[in-house]
């Protein structure tokens, strides 16, 4: 009788280890799913606006989780939470009708908005020794906001340090993370003792 316990006990561990590693399984495979059913729109929206796939990915990652139905407090939409305003500017830019509120929940439409978007920041910003935490925060903040921020800062850190909203010096730290692999803001330059004589 003793035995024949010992095997059922053992049966029912193997089944619930079994049952359980299928379920690891299924949650990364839908995990892997969410974060990769749209590669091929920021491989297409990033080849056409200059801009790594890797960090539109970043970026839709912590604007949206991945969630192209997504909708903000002050109006955004999709998977880059592309504003009313953003959609405006990049149609005009790209001589087409500006899309509508439905339009921009397609998530190739959405991440072409938002990489053209964040593609401007950027080029606004590339004479910067680092210009992604500038462009971030302008895609968060807005322009009027990031050019506060930058004036007289001589670099990265410098402008880090005067963001002035906390959930945009998140954004940005969050952002630059997930992209650049913990690596946020990039260190000041250091003076060697030499020059600084």
């Amino acid at each position: 009788m003793r035995g024949g316990l010992l095997r059922l006990t053992w049966r029912a561990v193997a089944w619930d280890v079994g049952i359980a590693a299928a379920m690891i399984v299924i949650g990364l495979g839908v995990l892997y799913w969410r974060a990769h059913r749209f590669d091929g729109a920021f491989e297409e929206a990033g080849t056409a606006h200059n801009v790594d796939p890797d960090l539109l990915r970043a970026i839709a990652w912590k604007e949206s989780r991945f969630d192209p139905g997504a909708l903000g407090k002050a109006g955004e939409v999709g998977l880059m939470q592309v504003t009313s305003v953003a959609a405006a500017d990049w149609a005009a830019a790209e001589k087409r009708p500006k899309p509508s509120r439905h339009e921009l929940l397609d998530p190739r439409t959405n991440v072409r908005a938002g990489a053209w978007y964040i593609g401007r920041a950027i080029r606004r910003w590339s004479e910067r020794p680092d210009p992604l935490p500038f462009a971030l925060a302008e895609y968060n903040a807005g322009l009027s906001n990031a050019d506060r921020w930058a004036l007289n800062a001589r670099d990265s850190l410098e402008f880090w340090n005067r963001i002035g909203f906390p959930t945009t010096k998140r954004y940005v730290e969050d952002i630059l993370k997930r992209y650049r692999g913990g690596v946020v803001p990039p260190p000041a330059p250091r003076v060697a003792r030499s020059e600084a004589k």
